[in-house]
């Protein structure tokens, strides 16, 4: 397949990606634009840590090809910064939520995701927006102890 220009905004930023239709997106962001929240984990879109917001939705960025994005993305990379981190950010530091890190990524875009489209979720809400995430280490009581923070931190 031949490759195509392709605009996409990432992070607020506007990027002219050159890549074959069928790239998936995960590959522009880590290797043209260098960010460094999504990760490849499995490739099939079933642990999550490669995981965006598009237009505040969370998708697998793995298998989302590049002529399949339409809208404004972002990462974990545009949430905050280590000066003024978002408060999912850092609630998960707070908390020590991440052990070795690796799928911090999906867990945190999943809480964002989740937090802006309802700020007072119940345990059962929180637990169902993470069906399909993976965390090899087991830290999930302290990942549900970040989102409750945070969801305090955005609701003040």
């Amino acid at each position: 397949m031949a490759k195509q220009n392709f605009t996409i905004t990432v992070d607020g930023e506007t990027h002219d990606i050159r890549a074959e239709p069928d790239m998936p997106l995960l590959y522009a962001l880590r290797n043209q634009l260098k960010k460094k929240g999504p990760k490849f984990g499995c490739g099939l879109a079933q642990c999550g840590a490669c995981t965006v917001l598009m237009d505040g939705e969370p998708i697998r960025s793995c298998v989302t090809t590049m002529d399949s994005v339409d809208a404004d993305l972002r990462t974990l990379d545009g949430l905050g910064s280590p000066e003024k981190p978002h408060p999912v950010q850092a609630a998960f530091i707070a908390e020590e939520a991440p052990q070795c890190g690796y799928c911090t990524n999906g867990w945190m875009m999943y809480t964002t995701a989740l937090l802006e489209r309802n700020p007072d979720p119940t345990e059962q809400e929180i637990k169902d927006e993470f069906a399909g995430l993976k965390c090899r280490c087991g830290t999930h009581m302290a990942i549900m102890r970040a989102v409750k923070a945070a969801a305090k931190e955005m609701k003040a």
